[in-house]
Formats: C-alpha cells, sequence, structure tokens
C-alpha cells in the first residue's frame, strides 16, 4: 500500500525504488521503474474487475456523490472523475464507483448510475451533493424515489462569497443581501431534508466529506506532475487511495438506525416519530 500513496505525495515512478529503500531498507531490493509500471498494469486490471463487481448483496441507504478535478486536461477540458460513496444497513461505507466523466454533466452522471442499477444497486433513502452537478437529473431519472441533500460546506462557501469581509458586514449590519438571500432560497428543501433522517447520521448526510478528506491528494499529486500522468493512471491511482482509504473507514455513527430508514420509520427534527394509537382496555 506504500507505492500509490507515495506516488500520489508526488514521488515519480523513477525515484520510487529510492525512497522505498530508505522507508524498508533491503526489504525494498528489486524494485524498479519497471516493477512500479508492472503493478500500475495490475491495478488497472484490478479496477477492471471491481468495476463490474455486484452491488446486489447489500442494501444501500445513503450515497454521497462529487467531481473531483484534477489538474490534467483533455484539450481544453480538466479531467473530472466521478466518485460516489455509500453506506449500507449496516453502516460499513464503501466506494461505489470511480470513473472518467466530461466535467459533471447529468449524461455523464446518468451512465455511472445506470450501470451501479444495471449490477444490483437499489435505490437509497437519500443521496448527498453539490447543487452544482448534473448529478441531481440523473438521479431523478435513474433513482426517482430517492431524497436530495444540498452539501452544507459548500452552500456556505458560496452564499459567503457574495458577501463582503465580515468587518464591513458587522459595520453595516442593516444592509440586505439579496444574493445571498437567493443563494439560500433556491435549495431551501434540498438543505433541509436532512431532518428527516436520525440525528445521528445528521454529521455524515449534510456534507460531502467523506469523498473530499478521501480524494484531496489527487489534487496535490496532478499539481506536482503538471500533466504527466496520463487518464487510465490517474483513475487507477484514485482506486487504489481510495482501498487504502476505506479499510480504515469506520461505520457510520448511529448505524443501528438504518434498518429503521430502509423500513420507513418517520423521523421529525431527527427524532423518531412515535406511534399516536391508543390501547382500549376490554
Amino acid at each position: 500500500s506504500w507505492i500509490p500513496w507515495l506516488y500520489l505525495k508526488g514521488i515519480s515512478t523513477g525515484e520510487m525504488s529510492g525512497v522505498l529503500s530508505g522507508l524498508l531498507g533491503k526489504r525494498a531490493e528489486g524494485f524498479s521503474a519497471s516493477v512500479v509500471k508492472r503493478l500500475k498494469r495490475v491495478w488497472l486490471d484490478e479496477m477492471s474487475e471491481w468495476q463490474r463487481r455486484d452491488l446486489g448483496e447489500r442494501n444501500w441507504v445513503h450515497v454521497w456523490a462529487d467531481g473531483v478535478y484534477s489538474g490534467l486536461r483533455n484539450e481544453e477540458t480538466r479531467l473530472c472523475c466521478l466518485v460516489l460513496i455509500g453506506v449500507d444497513d449496516q453502516g460499513r461505507k464503501s466506494i461505489l464507483a470511480i470513473e472518467d466523466g466530461v466535467r459533471e454533466s447529468t449524461l455523464s452522471w446518468q451512465e455511472v448510475l445506470l450501470d451501479l442499477k444495471s449490477r444490483g444497486m437499489n435505490a437509497p433513502a437519500l443521496a448527498v451533493g453539490d447543487g452544482a452537478m448534473g448529478f441531481w437529473s440523473a438521479l431523478d431519472h435513474v433513482y426517482p424515489a430517492t431524497r436530495h441533500q444540498r452539501c452544507w460546506v459548500r452552500k456556505a462557501a458560496n452564499v459567503l462569497a457574495t458577501m463582503p469581509t465580515f468587518d464591513h458586514f458587522l459595520a453595516c449590519h442593516q444592509v440586505k443581501y439579496e444574493k445571498a438571500t437567493r443563494k439560500l432560497i433556491k435549495d431551501r428543501e434540498e438543505l433541509m431534508n436532512f431532518f428527516d433522517f436520525p440525528a445521528e447520521h445528521w454529521q455524515s448526510i449534510r456534507t460531502t466529506n467523506p469523498i473530499e478528506s478521501t480524494f484531496a491528494t489527487i489534487r496535490h499529486r496532478t499539481r506536482l506532475s503538471k500533466g504527466c500522468l496520463s487518464r487510465s493512471t490517474l483513475l487507477s491511482m484514485m482506486f487504489k487511495l481510495g482501498q487504502c482509504a476505506e479499510s480504515q473507514w469506520r461505520r457510520l455513527r448511529g448505524f443501528r438506525r438504518l434498518a429503521q430508514v430502509i423500513q420507513g420509520v418517520k423521523f421529525k427534527d431527527g427524532i423518531e416519530v412515535q406511534s399516536d394509537s391508543i390501547t382500549v382496555a376490554a
């Protein structure tokens, strides 16, 4: 697992042998640039098999979606990897998709979701993502029953970007910021859907942080490589990075509540709605 991490940190294929020797000593003997190249081909084969795996054996409850942009360019556009992470009814998080996409278009996301559905993925109860993606239109087409939750971190950043500095804001607190207000009103429902799910899940389902924190290294690596990485290498690196991260993930907080979400138990303000039925004595 050292090699994908080192590669993503900016260590080139030619430098890998020396770095591993410094870290592992004699255990690194035999590592060369050609060995690393062969390993990358193996990772591509592993990823290809992983992309065909059956998803119907687990019941998926929440998913997080995001487009991870890199410094790599294809003619005029930056390459974008479409990433989907899911959590099952036992609270276990897994990466469901890492796919090459055309920006974050509806068509690209639709292809990803249709592929997941063909491999047995059920309709999740809730999907979490940024408001600017074509993901939502694609989701409505493939999984129309899945509810939308906008990422609060992204929304807060977008709203704050329309305001002046806080010092000036405090000095002029009576001034109304119409543009910022419109941004809040626009996605009000999609920002508040998390209230209808268990409060224990709120920390996880209000943001796309599971994806952001896992793949932040990609941007760093592609800046260092200055475009030298190939598109297939980028995807295989993301796949291996994801596997490394996945092995360290903990269960979703409040995972025992996931079964209730699947069963359709109602929640209001994060609290389970109790039945109002009255038992009449005989």
